[in-house]
């Protein structure tokens, strides 16, 4: 049995603030039940179930964005993931920046630019 299960993001409900990611899990791996969770990690045991919300992601999902990340966060209005990405000509340590991640704003660049090569085509003559 070679299983692939994607990380589960515990979060606090009223700031996004990241109490516990489990991370990917590959091989012969079952996956657990939020419920188990709150037993097994002494993060989530010291939470009332109430004021915790989780995300759960495919394997895979967002690897490049964590790989590059310094940081990440449930935003509490959205419910949507956020990172944080160094800043390659910081010369001293920078406060956070929790944006989109990178990955889905390269996807939405990429649909404007398409939908953009299409509105003009027909002014540069169809080329």
């Amino acid at each position: 049995m070679n299983n692939r299960i994607g990380r589960k993001i515990y979060y606090d409900k009223s700031t996004g603030n990241v109490i516990l990611d489990t991370g990917e899990k590959m091989g012969a791996v079952i996956e657990t039940t939020i419920d188990q969770d709150f037993e097994t990690y002494q993060a989530l045991k010291q939470r009332v179930r109430d004021t915790v919300g989780v995300i759960q992601l495919e394997f895979g999902q967002y690897a490049e964005d964590f790989a590059q990340c310094n940081g990440f966060r449930v935003n509490p209005q959205t419910l949507e993931l956020e990172f944080s990405y160094p800043d390659p000509n910081a010369t001293e340590p920078q406060e956070p920046v929790y944006q989109k991640p990178l990955t889905e704003q390269l996807k939405e660049t990429q649909q404007a630019v398409a939908e953009l090569t299409l509105l003009l085509a027909p002014m540069n003559g169809g080329m």
